[in-house]
């Protein structure tokens, strides 16, 4: 027999004496492969997850535009701030406005530019009533920027509706369902914070995790909501879309400078804007997710961990019972080395058994996921790999100690075991 069959041998016999094992010794099995599922479990699930974020963050940045930014009073920043202008100097930043907004319009490099204000009311008709709902008050060009989705039935308000502030609202399927039912909702008169609004549309869009899920929103023109729900006008942001034939640096330039003129700034005083682009949007959100990422790594390895020390102790449990045959296979003239290869083979069996079930459980609750939540997670197929070579490499690491006492024992001194 070639060495090759005699692997393929072993393999195969260290197999099954494993599975016997696990039969002989369910509890302590058990709780060797639980270490390991949990911790495959873990990988299995938050990759799911971060794939699906992940998916779902770039398909919202692409239906944005790719050369869209923004411009926002506050910038992206880490810096400690306890909600004071000592710590938080950029809470001295003039308030954005509609002005700034016309301004920016007009620049050359610029095709368009919206404005956005997001608040919260209750909104009711008849006895329905939903205790909360988010309110976005767009400029009337908001389906410019704000990308995918589409109004059906109905309309979008239209460009003297938005600039009168007129009491309209366009709701999307969440709202839309909840207050009406299946009855059509168009040309209805809903309240909003107790201010009527006439209902234009029904608007469709794909829930995401950037926009919160499929929650009951409601879109109304900018100047209502400062007009008739009274909005905090100090928390809008600007969005702007550069011009075909001009880059979005130049476009980012152009706006600074438009910026810098309206505030009156001398050429040494720093912006008392931001701007902000989605390169520095999504860097932000790596940071953020990679360290969670990290964590949950960390937590999941605590796991394996776990398991691999009860690797060791089933192992060694296991080569002090099968001492005596340990002994008799060596006097029939088995090596070293075959007996390493069967204990190492029945420890990876272990671990594997812990990884398959770990790997079918994280696939379930990804799918749990998917299906209950606006994450579209889904197990990569790298997820799948690492997770079998890390059990199996837990599985030769852990248990090469107690497989390695086995190859030592002194056949003479194992046959003589009681």
């Amino acid at each position: 027999m070639s060495l090759l069959q005699q692997r393929i041998h072993g393999m195969g016999e260290g197999v099954t004496i494993a599975l016997d094992s696990i039969r002989a010794n369910k509890v302590r099995a058990g709780l060797t492969i639980l270490g390991i599922a949990v911790g495959v479990f873990v990988v299995v699930v938050i990759s799911a997850a971060i794939h699906g974020i992940n998916a779902s963050v770039a398909k919202d940045f692409e239906s944005t535009g790719p050369t869209t930014f923004f411009v926002s009073r506050f910038p992206i920043s880490f810096e400690a701030c306890d909600g004071t202008e000592e710590t938080c100097k950029w809470f001295r930043n003039p308030k954005l406005t509609l002005g700034d907004v016309e301004a920016i319009e007009q620049l050359a490099s610029v095709r368009t530019a919206g404005a956005r204000l997001d608040t919260s009311r209750p909104a009711s008709y008849k006895d329905k009533r939903v205790a909360s709902t988010q309110i976005s008050g767009f400029t009337g060009n908001w389906q410019q920027i704000d990308g995918g989705g589409d109004i059906f039935p109905g309309r979008n308000f239209t460009q003297g509706e938005a600039s009168a502030g007129d009491r309209v609202v366009i709701v999307n399927d969440e709202l839309a369902t909840r207050l009406f039912g299946q009855s059509d909702p168009m040309d209805k008169t809903i309240d909003l914070g107790g201010v009527p609004f006439r209902v234009l549309g029904v608007y469709h869009y794909k829930a995401s995790f950037l926009a919160g899920g499929n929650q009951p929103r409601a879109i109304i023109p900018i100047e209502a909501a400062r007009k008739h729900l009274k909005a905090n006008f100090a928390d809008i942001g600007l969005a702007v879309i550069p011009a075909a034939s001009s880059t979005r640096a130049e476009a980012i330039d152009d706006v600074i400078a438009a910026m810098r003129a309206r505030h009156g700034l001398r050429p040494a005083v720093e912006n008392d804007f931001a701007i902000i682009t989605q390169d520095q949007l999504f860097d932000v959100y790596n940071k953020i997710f990679g360290a969670f990422f990290l964590v949950m790594v960390v937590l999941s390895a605590v796991g394996l961990i776990v398991g691999g020390v009860g690797v060791v102790a089933i192992m060694m449990i296991s080569v002090t019972e099968r001492t005596r045959e340990i002994g008799v296979r060596k006097a029939l003239g088995a090596t070293r080395g075959t007996i390493l290869w069967q204990f190492l083979v029945e420890a990876v069996t272990l671990t594997g058994i812990g990884a398959i079930i770990g790997l079918v459980l994280g696939a379930l609750a990804s799918l749990a996921i998917a299906r209950t939540t606006p994450v579209a997670a889904s197990v990569p197929p790298l997820a799948v790999v690492a997770a079998l070579l890390t059990s199996a490499f837990t599985g030769v690491l852990f248990g090469m100690l107690p497989a390695a006492r086995a190859a030592r024992l002194d056949p003479v001194t194992a046959l003589r075991y009681e």
